[in-house]
Parts: structure tokens; sequence; C-alpha cells
């Protein structure tokens, strides 16, 4: 039973909403589509039923660090969960696939850009796959905001699998769910979405041109944890120094910072020990911490879609929590441009592409399978180029499956041991600590003597008593000492080119394609204008309709309910008033008297004034 597993597993003894739903119909071998709301516990749902059938599940994700969290998850609850990203040697995926295909394994995690891979591929008739689980499926969407071509290798992977799969997402509009289930080739279309409201969080819109002073302000009258979203990275960190000479506990992140950094602010922030992460939207993903108490957003997102999904990182304890967007007619016009810097002209687009291979000197007809360690600022110092343009043309690049361009990819720590085993006892070492730290490598990582293994640099730091950067100079100092190989951790966008150089004009850059995704982005951006200037429609409402929930009622604590209501409450103090000093002038008025001066328009007196005249006698 799955209530059974739930229980053994993760100590729950109920589902939440639609869980059960979702796991019934992968058992019965049905595909499924879930649309579940942030928060709203996606991994039970296919957990749960991988659990309980045969084999294992294999689970395509772009977020590297819920795969990571997920697995470590599965792992301390004793079932067996390996992984596969960016930034593993093609040794390191053979061996985790080798472990995956005769250990005993329940999980797979896969990112998208490894199912094309010829390795992957030739692993497949191995791997006992009874479960296919499609993490963000929208990702597999054109039409989505967050599109990523790596995703369409999932439809071909669906025709040499003979098992269900479990689509979700939280963020997907009718159109984009029509298009997941179909670019899965599902066998039936069967969608299980569950109500998007959120009623203890609170959607607040303000414009306003002091955007500094109203962070300041709601981080010292709101208390708990927050998440503060900006653009820019430098104003990250400008923001965050200026709330700490506040007295507000912050601190800054986005994907410029090394990755072990990253970990441990975000932990901090997980833990409590700082209170406000001023961030990217590189920050949240994968992240549950349900004691989230606001979500800012100081500039405006490019989507509702975006913007939906990271709100919905506060409150998810169920206690009450405020989701904020600041804006003034400036971020407007911003808006609007970056829509139009979005979508470079296709000519521009072009120049790009074989300025990319003039860059590495790449000639025509050549290049097919490189991958490219690629710095847009080198890229465009050398041929003075515009940063967001050149980002933006190399996305539609991808988008048209030219290349593949992943950003900020974090590749570990890696070490071997030079000396063989036996030589290691004659080796004079001028460290202690050394001596530790090769039993360390030894015991944990069994090829350590045949090629560079990535390391663990938290756990062994712990293990040798002392913190990461004193690890870096211990394996620096042992490197020196030619005892073992040390490949520092590094950060790198990569390019990887998915065909020979073509010559100019035989690039087919899909115009109607072009035109119809500009379009969707016109209309996303006019969708989140028209979010911040209505203030006629409740917030919550808006956003449900946006995402294909027609029937919604209005949510009583947006700044839009809560200023109807105000505004209610100030037109029933109004009539009070009139009809007050009308029966002090009228001593012997009769309910008819009431009914007609109520009904005459010159008075401006609502319907229910006769129901309040009657409050009033009572």
């Amino acid at each position: 039973m799955p209530l059974s597993v739930l229980k053994k597993y993760w100590g729950y003894d109920n589902f939440r909403p639609m869980q059960e739903q979702i796991i019934t119909a992968a058992l019965q071998g049905r595909d499924v589509l879930a649309l579940l709301p942030t928060g709203g516990g996606k991994s039970i749902c296919f957990q749960v039923p991988a659990m309980m059938m045969e084999g294992l599940a294999l689970v395509v994700t772009p977020l590297v660090a819920l795969m990571k969290d997920q697995v470590q998850n599965l792992e301390d609850r004793g079932i067996r969960a390996i992984s596969i990203h960016s930034g593993m040697t093609r040794r390191e995926v053979d061996t985790a696939l080798n472990n995956a295909a005769y250990g005993d394994c329940k999980f797979l995690y896969v990112a998208p850009e490894r199912l094309g891979t010829q390795l992957f591929r030739s692993y497949l008739d191995l791997l006992p796959i009874s479960l296919l689980v499609v993490d963000e499926a929208h990702c597999i969407s054109q039409w989505g905001y967050d599109f990523r071509p790596d995703y369409l290798q999932i439809g071909q992977l669906r025709k040499l699998l003979d098992a269900p799969v479990i689509a979700l997402t939280a963020t997907a509009t009718p159109a984009v769910c029509e298009d997941i289930m179909d670019k899965l080739a599902f066998r039936e279309r069967y969608m299980l979405k569950s109500g998007f409201e959120r009623p203890n969080l609170s959607y607040v819109v303000r414009e306003c041109a002091d955007k500094t002073g109203q962070m300041l302000s709601i981080c010292n009258s709101v208390q708990g944890s927050g998440i503060i979203y900006l653009r820019n990275r430098k104003r990250c960190e400008e923001m965050a120094a200026l709330l700490s000479a506040n007295g507000v506990s912050s601190d800054f992140y986005h994907a410029g910072l090394p990755s072990f950094t990253r970990s441990c602010k975000q932990e901090a922030w997980k833990k409590g020990a700082t209170r406000v992460m001023v961030c990217t939207n590189a920050f949240g993903m994968g992240i549950d911490k349900p004691d989230v108490r606001f979500v800012i957003h100081h500039d405006l997102p490019d989507s509702p879609e975006a913007y939906f999904q990271e709100a919905g990182r506060a409150g998810r304890d169920g206690k009450r929590s405020y989701a904020v967007l600041l804006w003034n007619r400036r971020d407007i016009a911003r808006l609007h441009q970056l829509e139009d810097l979005s979508f470079p002209s296709l000519e521009f687009i072009e120049d790009i592409y074989q300025k990319i291979h003039i860059f590495y000197g790449i000639p025509y007809e050549t290049g097919e399978g490189r991958e490219l360690k690629f710095s847009i600022v080198d890229f465009c110092g050398r041929f003075a180029l515009n940063r967001a343009a050149v980002h933006y043309a190399i996305r539609y690049l991808a988008r048209t499956s030219h290349l593949v361009y992943t950003e900020d990819v974090d590749i570990p720590t890696r070490v071997m041991i030079v000396p063989r085993r036996q030589e290691l006892y004659e080796v004079e070492l001028p460290d202690a600590r050394m001596i530790k730290a090769l039993d360390f490598l030894m015991r944990r990582y069994s090829t350590v003597f045949n090629w560079p293994v990535p390391i663990e640099e938290d756990r062994m730091a712990a293990a040798l008593g002392i913190n990461v950067p004193a690890l870096h100079q211990l394996l620096y100092n042992m490197a020196r000492e030619h005892v073992i190989k040390y490949i520092p951790c590094d950060n790198s966008t990569l390019l990887a080119l998915r065909h020979n150089r073509l010559r100019p004009g035989n690039l087919n850059l899909e115009p109607e394609r072009y035109t119809a995704l500009r379009s969707a982005s016109a209309g996303r951006t006019a969708a989140m204008e028209q979010y911040v200037s209505d203030n006629l429609e409740c917030r919550s409402v808006f956003l449900l309709r946006y995402f294909g929930q027609q029937q919604a009622e209005p949510c009583g604590t947006c700044d839009v309910c809560r200023s109807k209501a105000a505004a209610q409450r100030q037109q029933r103090e109004r009539v009070r008033v009139q009809l007050r000093e009308w029966m002090d002038s009228h001593p012997g008025w009769k309910e008819k008297d009431l009914a007609e001066f109520c009904a005459d328009p010159s008075n401006e007196l609502p319907e229910e004034a006769i129901s309040i005249a009657r409050e009033m006698l009572s």
C-alpha cells in the first residue's frame, strides 16, 4: 500500500492533496502530467511508486542542487540513489551508470543534457527502468518561459522505454500543458491538477520610487526569514551590505560565486544563521525551507510563471506570509527593453554562430562534439559586442539545436594519488595531516590511484578537523610534494557543438518559430505589466486565471482585496453618517419614507442602506 511505504520511509501518516491520485496512476501504468503548486510535495509523487515497483526510476531534472539534495535524502533513508550531472568526467559517468545497472539502485537522477550521449544510450538496455520521471516538465515546451532544448531528448527516450511517465511542474499554462503531453508522447492525455490557491500567501504590489526604503520597512515589520530577488549580481552584494548596515541579518547569493561558497551561504540561511538572502533567480530552486515569511521582488520578473514560482517559496508551512513586488514606471520600460534584447535579429544570431567558431579557431566542416570553456566577457571583448545580446543569441542557437549552452557548471575538486600504494610507505611527508589526508582518500575513493576522482571537500575537511580553505592549501602542498595530482574546483560556462561548422547562409534558424516565440514572449511581458498595473482584480485570481484556473474566489488578503475591503468600510461609514443625519431630522420617519430616501439617486446611497439603517436601530 502506498500509505505504508510513505510511513515507512518518510514518516508521514497522510498524503497531501493530489499525491495519492498521481501515485495510483503511475502504479496503474498510466502516463500522468501532475500540476502541483510550489511546495506541494512533488518528490513524494514519484518516489513512493518507484519504491513499490521493480527496477529503478529514471528522474530527469535540470537542477543539480536539487538532484544532490534528493539523492542525499534518499541515501539517509537507506534508499540507494545515484546522480549524473554536468561537471562529471566520462569515466565517472560510466561508473555511475554501471552501478545503476548492476547495483541495488532505486533512483537514477540524470541531467537532461546527458540523455543524448552515446554513453548513456549504450546503457539503456541494461538499466531496469520501470518509471520515467520528468521534473520541471515545462522545460520541454518551446512555449514555456524556461524552454531547454535538451529536454527534447526525453521524447526520443520514450520510444526506447516501456515505462510510464510522471511529468511534474508547478508553472504551466493550458497551452504548455498540451505541449508537454505531446512532446512526451503520452499514450493518453491524463492530467491531474491541484488547486493553485495559496490561502496563507498574501500578494502585495507596490508602486514606489524608494524601493530600498520599502524593503527595509518590510524586513523590520515582518518577522522571520525572507528572500529578496534582484536581477543584477553586483546589486545583490550592495543590497545585502546595505541591509546588514541597517541591522538586518543578510547575505547575497548569485551564480557567479564558487560552488562551495554558495553551498555555505545556502546552509546558513536554511539554518537561520542568516535571516534574509538577497539573490538573483539562481537561488531557490529545489530549496524546501518551510518558514520563509516574505519574498520581495525588487525588479519585475520576466513572466508570471517566473514570479509565481519564486513568490511561492514563501509560506510553505501554511502560516501567513507575504509576496511583495515593488515596481515603478521605469521597470515597465526596462521590461520591454529586455524583451527586445531577448530576441536579437536572426542576422545577428547567425553572425554570433560564426564568431564562436572563429574565436576558437574552428574551420568549416569541423567541430562536431567539441566541448568548449566559454567566457562571455572575453568573447565580447574580442569582438566589441553587447554581452546581453550575445547571451540571448547563444540561447537561441541552443534552442534551435546548433549547440548546447550550459552556464555556471560546477567542476568539483579532483585528486589522484601519484605513487603506487606500496611506495607510499617510503614517502617522507613534512606535515602529519598529509598522512591523514592520504588515509581518507584511500579509504573513501577506491580508484584514487587510477585517475583523478572528484572529492567531497566539506566531508574531507571535517574528517581532518580543518576548514575548506585550509584543505585547499594542504592539497596544494601535497601536490608540491608530488604525492597527489590536484585539480582545483572550477566554475565555468560550457559550449558543446552539435554539428560541424556550417558556411554562411546554411544555418537554419527557423524564422517562423522565431516569430512565434517572440510573440509568446510579448504576451508574457504584457501579462506581467497588467498584473502590476491592474488595481481592480484580486492578485491571486489574476495569477490563477493565467494558469488556466477559471473558477477562483478573491483571496481577501492581497493589496487589491484589502483596498476594496477598506473602501467598503469607508462607504458603509459614510452611509451611516448620512442615515443618522436624516433620521435626526425626521423623528417621525417610517420605513416607507426611509425606503424612498435611500432610493433617491441624489443621495448616492447603495442598495444595502436600508439594511444598514436596521443595523443602526437594532
